[in-house]
Formats: C-alpha cells, structure tokens, sequence
C-alpha cells in the first residue's frame, strides 16, 4: 500500500483546508475531521480486491482511478484533483472497485467510514452531495462503457482530445498539457503503439500539433479515419 511522504506542516494542513472551504464548503467540512496524510508521486492508494472502509480527499494534487487485467494492460477510469474524493464505492462494506495511485505529489484527508456517518449524521444535507457525486460517476461509467463498445479506437481518441481541449478564437482546439501516449492508451483502452500510430497520421495530416506542453487541434477532428 501507500507509503506517506513526510508530514506537511500543520499550518500548510489548515491552509489547504481553507482553500478548499472557498470552493467547496460541504467537502471541506467532512475534510476538516479526517487525517490530513501526504503522498508522494506513484505511490498505490487502493488496491482493487482490498477491503476498505476509507475516503480519500485530494487536497493538493491528482489521483489516477483504474484496473489492470490479466495481460497486465491497464484502463483509467478517470483522474481526480483538488476538491474531489475518491473510494466512496466500497463504504458499503464491498471490496474496492478499482486501483488508486497518485499521478504527483497529493496531499490527501483521510475519512473512515464511521467518521462520514458521524458527519452525516451532524450535516444530513451533505448526504445529498454525496449521492450527486455517486450518480455523477455512474452515468460517466455509462459513457465510457457505450464508447469502449460503439467506437473504435480512433473515435475514442478524437473523443478525448476533444473533450480535454479548449475551443480558441482562431478556431483551434487547445489542449493545455497533454497526455502521454501511454496515458492515452489507459483511458482509450488499447496499446500505446496503437495511440502513437493513430497520433503520427493525425500530425501528419495536419490535424494535431505539439506545442511545447500542450496540443493544439486545428479544428474538430475528422469523424474517420
């Protein structure tokens, strides 16, 4: 499992919490009773299998939601920063659902299951919220099940560089910081040589080019390819 970086400061502890207060009050609240704990980059969070009865809410930082099949190929389900909490689906006793691991250095409040039903218990309406956040995930599985099963790869890649991208005046289609190949290949479910063939063609057809960091598309990508 996890092993925690040094300790962040308490004064570093309660401004993270405070700016999290700013933008998200109700998660906040429940974030003030856990465990503030530091993580370094790579490290594992949650094992998929695992019994576990924790929340984890990033206070700093990103954490990477995926599985890993018997080939040892990997799919992300998503990746999760600053103000969203993660390993909600096995409060109710099951096993998790899914891997966790940190993409960078995150600081994280930990929440165990009978600190959330004391909040809840305290502040009823954040029931509400973590219903939404639930459903919210459910409907975004959906998603991800209905392209994995109607697109092929390449319609699953113009799908997230799309959808990563901000729409420019020009235009173009801006991808602030892109991913890896191999990043790519864990959300779109396939190989990264797959990605990076699919890649070269794009930029080769001047759809796609890098620039320093980031992506830029020069308009919405071809429906096929």
């Amino acid at each position: 499992m996890a092993s925690l970086a040094p300790p962040r400061p308490p004064d570093e502890a309660a401004e993270l919490l405070a700016r999290l207060a700013a933008s998200a009050p109700g998660v906040a609240a429940l974030a003030a009773r856990g465990e503030v704990r530091r993580y370094r980059k790579g490290m594992l969070l949650i094992q998929e299998g695992d019994q576990g009865d924790t929340l984890y809410i990033v206070l700093q930082g990103r954490l990477r939601a995926f599985a890993e099949g018997d080939n040892g190929r990997e799919i992300t389900y998503g990746s999760y920063g600053e103000g969203e909490f993660i390993g909600e689906m096995s409060l109710d006793g099951g096993p998790r659902s899914a891997s966790v691991e940190t993409l960078e250095a995150t600081v994280c409040a930990v929440v165990t299951r009978a600190t959330l039903e004391r909040h809840l218990a305290d502040e009823p309406t954040f029931a509400f919220e973590l219903l939404s956040k639930v459903i919210r995930r459910a409907r975004a599985a959906t998603v991800s099940a209905k392209q994995l099963a109607l697109n092929d790869v390449y319609g699953r890649l113009k799908l997230l560089l799309e959808g990563s991208a901000v729409p420019q005046p020009d235009g173009s289609l801006w991808i602030v910081e892109r991913l890896t190949h191999q990043e790519m290949a864990h959300y779109l479910g396939c190989s990264r040589e797959m990605v990076s063939r699919l890649m070269k063609d794009l930029q080769d057809g001047d759809h796609v080019t890098v620039e320093g960091k980031g992506l830029r598309l020069k308009s919405r990508l071809p429906m096929r390819w």
